[in-house]
């Protein structure tokens, strides 16, 4: 899992990303304000030295960070509640480096009954483990249904259980009696689950 120390090497807090930083820790209320703003002032680039991170994501996440501790869930929820995508995203991933304990998993919760692939996985990263392994499955489920690979799903083989190898044993028959398949990395899921 990516840290706060290596977002803050890979995206130091410069020019207006230094400035937005001091103003929400001075006025955490100003998060509302420059949040949307990110992409526009720091760029969308994928970020090779933090795989999984773009640079506007990075940078929200270090907004998030800045605000006071007591102060952080809240404004992670509202920022996720009024956001595009793009910001419900750097919410989801920023959420397991947050000092917000459970009060991100009812955002996995709504993430995961979007039809948006990209918050499905990232709603299914390291934050994940906070999930009950009810909604976590059916999130696993979720992802199979929307062609997410599961190589986003954070722990999945240490998590995965009869359970799991039951429902996607249940989907693989109905597929295959529709004359479909599930994808290769489903399969190999499986083939992994037996015995368990």
């Amino acid at each position: 899992m990516t840290t706060l120390d290596e977002l803050r090497a890979v995206v130091p807090a410069q020019g207006w990303l230094g400035e937005a930083l001091e103003r929400v820790a001075a006025d955490p209320a100003a998060i509302g304000r420059l949040f949307p703003a990110v992409g526009r002032r720091c760029g969308r680039a994928p970020l090779p030295d933090a795989p999984g991170w773009s640079t506007d994501e990075a940078a929200r996440a270090l907004l998030l960070a800045a605000l006071p501790a007591e102060r952080v869930a809240a404004e992670a929820e509202t920022l996720y509640r009024y956001g595009d995508a793009a910001e419900k995203r750097a919410v989801l991933k920023a959420l397991p480096l947050l000092p917000v304990g459970d009060a991100g998993v009812p955002l996995l919760r709504d993430a995961i009954r979007t039809n948006d692939p990209r918050l499905v996985a990232a709603a299914l990263g390291p934050y994940a483990r906070r999930l009950d392994d009810a909604a976590w499955r059916q999130a696993v489920l979720k992802c199979v249904f929307m062609g997410v690979p599961l190589a986003v799903v954070d722990h999945l083989d240490e998590r995965a259980d009869a359970e799991l190898a039951t429902m996607l044993a249940g989907l693989l028959e109905e597929r295959r009696a529709a004359g479909r398949d599930l994808a290769p990395d489903v399969l190999a899921l499986l083939d992994r689950l037996k015995g368990v």
